[in-house]
């Protein structure tokens, strides 16, 4: 049986967390998962940079015995869109912490959502959500240099640049815990 693990709310967002149901949906089509959240789905879904072997990566993560469900993708719904609640994108963790207190953060807003800050409050309630666990010390990002928005979304949500990218070519942003935290 798996554990729900209820969304995060922010002004406008829902982060629903992945359950394998969810992304069974996905996978069988997308009209399967806009029916499953209660949401419509915006043309150009999937978001760049999210595609079918993420889903089966989330989904295997997902039904393993040590699962933390919180911990992984979330899909992103805008409550109030004009036309009612509407997927506009996903973000999440790729697992818990590690042994050393660091998770990693992604992020995908569709093309027709972009530039209205979703990815920022959708950032901010992630990292929220990260430093409520005690085994969390950091909070890490990569992006590409030439993704400027997404360099503004990490510098925005706190994010300073540092070494140590772990996928070729990309940047890597960290956001320590607050002390005291």
């Amino acid at each position: 049986m798996h554990r729900v693990v209820p969304p995060l709310r922010t002004a406008r967002l829902d982060l629903v967390a992945a359950t394998p149901t969810l992304l069974r949906a996905e996978l069988s089509g997308a009209d399967t998962l806009a029916a499953a959240l209660g949401a419509r789905l915006p043309a150009q879904w999937p978001p760049d940079l999210f595609e079918a072997d993420d889903m089966a990566r989330v989904l295997a993560a997902l039904e393993a015995p040590d699962a933390e469900p919180g911990w992984q993708l979330r899909y992103l719904v805008e409550r109030d869109a004009p036309g009612g609640a509407c997927l506009v994108g996903v973000a999440g963790f790729g697992g818990p912490p590690s042994p050393e207190g660091t998770v990693l953060l992604g992020y995908s807003v569709v093309p027709e959502a972009r530039g209205r800050g979703l990815a920022t409050e959708a950032t901010h309630a992630l990292v929220a959500f990260a430093f409520t666990d005690p085994r969390t010390r950091r909070v890490a990002a990569e992006t590409f240099p030439e993704l400027a928005a997404s360099i503004r979304v990490l510098e925005k949500a706190g994010f300073a640049r540092a070494d140590g990218a772990e996928t070729p070519g990309a940047v890597r942003f960290v956001r320590e815990r607050p002390r005291g935290g």
